[in-house]
């Protein structure tokens, strides 16, 4: 699952499978034991657990990067490479 952010201890990941039919465009979080799944439009976690501050964290970042996330999302589609995004500093 490609990486396509990582700040202060999370992951972001994205992955698409161009072959199947794929759910709401999301991303996927990891911060040391736990993961959730967010939701792009509206920014709203899914599945899965975060802590309180690293869920705030994931979310602003999110909302930063909405139209970015979404241009990932279509990347994936379409059988090409997410592009990086920024962390959040």
């Amino acid at each position: 699952m490609p990486e396509i952010s990582r700040f202060f201890g999370i992951i972001v990941r994205m992955y698409s499978e161009p072959t199947e039919a794929h759910h709401m465009p999301h991303f996927h979080v990891y911060y040391q034991e736990f993961s959730a799944i967010y939701s792009i439009d509206p920014v709203a976690m899914l599945a899965g657990y975060l802590p309180q501050r690293q869920q705030r964290l994931v979310e602003a970042w999110a909302e930063l990067h909405q139209e970015e996330l979404n241009g990932d999302c279509q990347s994936l589609l379409h059988g090409m490479q997410a592009t990086p995004i920024k962390p959040l500093e």
